[in-house]
Parts: C-alpha cells; structure tokens; sequence
C-alpha cells in the first residue's frame, strides 16, 4: 500500500524586542511564549514519540531566550512585567510601572485567555470601570488588586500541559485571589524553570530523530527584498517599490544572517541544519543560489510562489489540477539543484491557523485526518504525495479553547496510529533514494512568500516603503563608517548586530492601516529606536524623520495581525 507522507513544520519567531540602549526587553512576547506555546508544543511531541515534526527556531529567538536564563541566573531581570512580578511592595510602586502593569496584563485574546477566568474577568471589569473616569483614578487600585492581576495574566499565558500537571499552578488557580508575595515568587521561579528547560526538550527530541530541527537567517530578515527589491515585481508587477533603488549591500548581508544562523545553530544543537525555513517563506533564485553556497539541503515557501513559478515556467499552458503538481519535491534549474524544494498547502495551513479554533478539537482533527486521505485517494497512479503543513508554532493557540490541548492532542493520535499517513520530515524525506526519484524540476522560480504569494506584506506602500527607504539611508551611513577608522572593534561589532536587528522582516510586517493600532505603535517604537541606536553607535546624529512614527494602524482592526492567511 502506497503511503502519504506528511511533513509539519512549525515555525518558532519572535523579533529582538531588546533596546540594545538601554539592555531591557521592551515586550514581554518572547517569555510569554515560551511559558504558554513552546512548551505545550513540547509536551504533545513528547506525549506522541510515534509522530515525527520539523521544530524551526529562529537564532534570534533562541537568543532572547537564552537571555532571559541568564537573567535568572544573575537574579537581575530587564523585563519590566517579570520584574513586577517578583516586586515584594506592589503599593508603593511609581505610576509609570502602575499604567505598565494596566497597558501589558490585559493583552491577550480575552474571550480565550480571560473570560474563561472569574476571577481575572473580574478585574478586568473593575479595570474598565475606573479608567473610563481618567488615568489618575487608577491610583486607587490596591497593591493587592496589581497582585492578582500579575498573577492571574501568567496564569492565562501559561501552557495548558502545565495547568494540567503542576500542582502549584492548579493551586493558585483554585485560589483565584489573594495572592501573595511567596506565591508570586513561586509563580516567577516556576516560569524560569520552563524557559530554562525549553531547549533541552527540545533537544532530546531531535536526538531520537522524532523531530527535525531547522533554522532560518539569524534576526529573520525578508531575504529576497534585502538582495533586490524588484523581485517584488515576480508577484505584484505593479508594486510602487521605495525611493532607494536598492538596499546596499544585500546579498553579503542576506549571506551573513545565514551563516550566523548555521554557526548558532550548530553550537546549540551540536550539528548543523539540513535545512532552511527562510523568513516568512520568502524565496528567489538569487536566494537559493546562497543556500546551496552553504550546502543547505532543502527549503521551502507557500503554494502561491509555485502556482506563479508554473505560470511563469509554462506560460502557453493551463494549470493542471492542484493534486498533480502541489505535492511532490521540487528543484529550481540553475546553480541551486541541491536544494530540494518544497510548498505548503496554503489550504490545510491555514485551517489550522484560521478555522479550527472555531471548531470541537477531535471534529477539527478528523476533518485534517479526512482532508489527508481525499489528498493520498487523489494521487495521480505511480506516485506518492509528500504534503507540506507549514505555520507559526505559537500564534495560532491563542485562539483555540485550552491553547489547543485537545486538538493537538487529537491530531497526533491519530496521525500516530493511520495505516496510510506517515509523519517524516524534510530531512529523512530527501535522504531517501526513492524519493529523491520523485524530484521534478522547476525551470523558473518566482520570487514570492507563504503571504498571498507576494511581498505586499513588507513593500509596495507608502508606509512600508519609508521604513525600506529610512533603512536604506541608515545602512548607507553603517558602511561609510566601517570603511573608517572611528570605531573601535568593539564598537563595530555592536552596531553590526543593531543592523542585523533592523533588518528584521517583522517592522515592515507590521506597518499599515489594517493592523490594530495598538500592535503598529508598539512596533514602529522598536523599529525607530533600533534605528536611533544603530546612529548613535556609528556617532552620527540621528536624523530627524526617525523621531516621527511611521504608521499609526487602524483602532478597527482585529486584536491581533501576528498572522496572515496565505490567500
């Protein structure tokens, strides 16, 4: 009986959220994340040894995360919201780090993460109350108050695998309020434990060769921007791309975040990556051609960036049925024939990432499961299908019932014990002769992402294009003064990492009119002031459109824009 092999990918990312100025972490995303996603995701793959994944971590995640251990370690802690958590005499603390407390505790999907909790939805309401009359009656909150709601903001963020096994943390939940100081230390010292054991899971699932690590170019940039914005073009032809014609530099900055990313990882995991999950799905010709520079053996994108390589590949001919081209390995002819190339499944990705919260856990599992089997009954005859499942690894659980405990759950039974479907990953799918058979070659890649196919998420309008255009200038000026003689090494090597860090894809992701505003100020922030710390570093002034914010978002948007339907 010929079999189905499914790989699932999930991707694992968050941006610096350090101010390299000031060492403090300016948002809390990557702890929380780690407390509540990671380690459920975790926990599942312990739980199902008979279901094989591919982990992809980001270098600038493990980064933050490793930070935040040592934190720990030292006992001194640069994230505002951790260090409140552990501040013995909450009423006597200064109203800045009140109205901290008020802005950060209740960010999260609240008909998820605090209706469900009496006790935190009660304070929610008193919370509302009080500040519809103005910002200096929330001096009358209690130090208890600003206990409970620490407490209880952890508490929705944590990870169901540990509501469900940690005797503390069902304590302090059937406890509700009151907390104390000892609870709240305890409640600290227990979120240092998660993080501190987080990789080390993860890691002693690849040495049993259940999951495959993978990596992606270091501070997660938009690679194929960085090397050419015209590829933009590939999918939008009429893209308005930024004033600067170019982002100097591209193609050695793309090849330095790939090669800081391999070096990394193989420090952590003790081996390299076989494989590369670029940033956001986005790949060019140009792109892959440094992949195989640096033997990297597969990569990946979005079923959109292959339906536009066939078209423009065979542009006299129809596309065939989706079944007879979206599900087999890929090599782009040219330089880069090494690495194999696969595409999601925009369809069933997006299920999981958009519709199956919505639904009962076991019905959304057996809906995949049913989805799978349409796909393997579908195979054209002589061939076997090798199904991509790509997504973040974090943003879709938010909005699930129980952080997706019971869908996830199902979902690897039942993958762990069908006769047809077998779990690999790209690793193990490549090493295979017989596989490697099926490898079709694609004469013509389109530059493209896993996002509608196209970059429109991080150029063409106005507000993304002057990010692309201030980034443009700043590097302009890092070059000029690392051709000179006015830093010292050390401080080259500060303002290298600044760059590295502006270059991130998230800024430019989050800039525009349909995201919430909330999120777009946050992040405009952050990718301002990496820009004033990189001039500051070079000793150069800081130009005065940088002190302007960018984009101001939409009050009407969702709460959340962390994720994007792939169409």
């Amino acid at each position: 009986m010929t079999q189905l092999n499914l790989i699932l990918l999930w991707h694992m990312h968050q941006p610096d959220y350090r101010d390299y100025a000031t060492n403090e972490f300016v948002l809390p995303w990557v702890y929380l994340h780690a407390i509540k996603d990671y380690t459920d995701m975790a926990y599942h793959l312990e739980m199902h040894p008979g279901t094989k994944a591919i982990v992809n971590f980001v270098p600038i995640l493990l980064d933050q995360l490793e930070d935040y251990i040592e934190q720990f370690s030292v006992g001194k802690i640069r994230d505002p919201l951790l260090r409140l958590l552990s501040t013995s005499e909450l009423e006597h603390i200064t109203m800045q780090d009140r109205l901290h407390i008020f802005d950060s505790c209740f960010l999260s999907n609240h008909e998820r993460m605090l209706r469900p909790y009496p006790a935190y939805k009660r304070l929610h309401e008193l919370y509302t109350i009080l500040n519809q009359r103005g910002e200096a009656e929330l001096a009358y909150f209690s130090g208890q108050y600003l206990a409970d709601l620490l407490v209880w903001y952890h508490l929705a963020w944590m990870g169901e695998s540990v509501r469900r096994n940690n005797e503390f943390v069902m304590r302090l939940m059937a406890q509700s309020e009151g907390f104390t100081v000892t609870d709240r230390l305890q409640l600290f010292n227990l979120i240092g434990d998660l993080i501190r054991n987080l990789i080390p899971r993860y890691r002693k699932l690849a040495e049993s060769s259940q999951i495959e690590l993978s990596t992606t170019p270091h501070y997660h940039p938009l690679a194929p921007l960085l090397i050419d914005f015209s590829s933009a073009h590939n999918g939008q032809p009429d893209a308005i791309l930024p004033v600067s014609n170019h982002y100097p530099g591209g193609r050695s900055r793309v090849a330095f975040h790939l090669s800081s990313a391999i070096t990394s990882h193989a420090q952590r995991f003790g081996e390299k990556p076989a494989g590369i999950w670029p940033a956001e799905g986005a790949i060019s010709a140009p792109l892959l051609k440094i992949l195989a520079e640096q033997n990297c053996q597969w990569s990946a994108s979005g079923e959109g960036v292959l339906v536009n390589s066939l078209r423009a590949s065979y542009p006299d001919k129809p596309l065939p049925e989706r079944n007879r081209y979206l599900y087999r390995p890929y090599q782009v002819a040219g330089e880069a024939e090494q690495v194999v190339c696969f595409f999601r499944d925009d369809q069933l990705s997006d299920l999981i990432g958009f519709e199956y919260a919505k639904w009962f856990g076991r019905d959304a599992a057996e809906n995949f499961i049913q989805s799978l089997e349409r796909i393997h009954q579908n195979t054209p005859a002589g061939e076997t299908s090798v199904v991509s499942v790509i997504l973040d690894g974090e943003n879709a659980w938010e909005s699930y019932p129980y952080n997706g405990f019971y869908f996830l759950d199902d979902l690897y039974n039942l993958l762990e014990n069908h006769p047809v479907i077998r779990t690999t990953t790209y690793r193990d799918y490549v090493a295979s002769a017989e596989n490697r058979d099926n490898i079709v070659t694609l004469p013509t890649l389109a530059a493209g992402s896993w996002v509608y196919g196209t970059f429109s998420t991080w150029i063409g309008d106005k507000q993304k294009n002057c990010a692309w255009d201030m980034l443009c200038a700043a590097k302009n000026s890092f070059d000029l003064v690392m051709q000179s003689d006015r830093l010292t090494d050390e401080e080259k090597t500060q303002a290298s990492r600044q760059l590295a860090s502006c270059e991130s894809s998230d800024w430019f992701w989050w800039f525009g009119d349909y995201n919430p505003a909330h999120s777009v100020a946050s992040f405009d922030q952050l990718f301002r002031q990496d820009l004033m710390n990189l001039y500051q570093l070079l000793k150069l002034p800081v130009p005065s459109s940088v002190f302007e914010p960018i984009s101001k978002g939409n009050e009407q948007a969702e709460e959340s824009g962390a994720m994007r339907r792939s169409s």
